[in-house]
């Protein structure tokens, strides 16, 4: 990434902009902002609202102070990477800008006050304790998302499905580059590519592979009540496999086929064709 490139990007969910004099406390907050969210990249050393050049090089003292934010401010400590990019300051000096590049934790970071702060958007959001909890519920089950799934790599993706889904959602970079820059799908570690489980679940050629419970299964009884035994009721028994959206996908497609339809004629002479079940009950 050069300067220009930093120059160019908006404040936005996963990038924010900040003066080489802030406060320490003041960037611990989109540091754990991002953090408890999707992760993202602060940049410091250019003004947030004029995006005038100031650099890091000339105030050691204070950069130093900022480096220590994620350790000195942040309870519990945020994991960061650090790097430097060239750049010519607004005094016309070769400076430096530095990027903070922060990971999306499965813990709940607060700052010294015990606030917890969220990135939404291109802002950082005090959460209320209601939304603070519901936080600590979604880590959770975060967690499992964001664990590397072993032995898994990229050929274990369905990248033209990912293609597809990315030209849906009008995302204009590369699957890879989809991939490795939202959620954390995959990411590299020691030279090394880990693929996430959710990765996995939603992209990969074969999820049941690595989950083989994660599966959708489709059970239609006789009558309103299961038995079993001799008296077994089951009339359907089929399972989905596949990536979660290929899953649902077919299941509701083969739930549909399973309804029973009536039709009749209505009270203005048309007929009129009504499913068992309407249709929300089942989507």
């Amino acid at each position: 990434m050069t300067i220009e490139d930093v120059l160019a990007v908006e404040e936005m969910q996963i990038f924010d902009r900040k003066s080489v004099n802030i406060n320490p406390k003041s960037l611990a907050i989109p540091v754990i902002a991002f953090a408890n969210a999707d992760g993202g990249t602060v940049a410091i050393g250019i003004s947030d609202k004029t995006r005038r050049i100031e650099g890091v090089d000339y105030d050691i003292q204070k950069l130093n102070e900022l480096l220590r934010v994620p350790f000195d401010f942040c309870v519990p400590t945020v994991k960061v990477g650090i790097e430097k990019i060239q750049c010519i300051d607004f005094k016309g000096r070769e400076n430096h800008v530095l990027l903070m590049h922060i990971e999306p934790s499965v813990e709940v970071h607060a700052n010294q006050a015990d606030e917890v702060f969220m990135r939404v958007g291109d802002k950082s959001k005090k959460l209320t304790f209601e939304e603070r909890m519901q936080l600590m519920y979604d880590k959770g089950e975060r967690f499992f998302e964001d664990k590397p799934v072993p032995e898994a790599d990229i050929g274990d993706l369905d990248l033209l499905f990912v293609e597809k889904y990315i030209n849906q959602i009008g995302y204009s970079k590369t699957a890879m580059e989809y991939l490795k820059e939202n959620k954390g799908f995959i990411k590299e570690k020691n030279g090394k590519i880990q693929i996430s489980s959710v990765a996995i679940l939603l992209f990969g050629n074969n999820p049941q592979l690595y989950f083989p419970r994660a599966r959708v299964r489709f059970i239609r009884y006789e009558g309103i009540e299961e038995r079993v035994g001799a008296q077994m009721n089951v009339i359907k028994d089929v399972i989905f496999e596949g990536n979660i959206l290929k899953m649902i996908i077919d299941a509701v497609a083969y739930l549909d086929t399973q309804i029973k339809e009536k039709t009749y004629l209505g009270k203005d002479g048309l007929f009129v064709t009504e499913e068992e079940y309407p249709t929300y009950t089942f989507f």
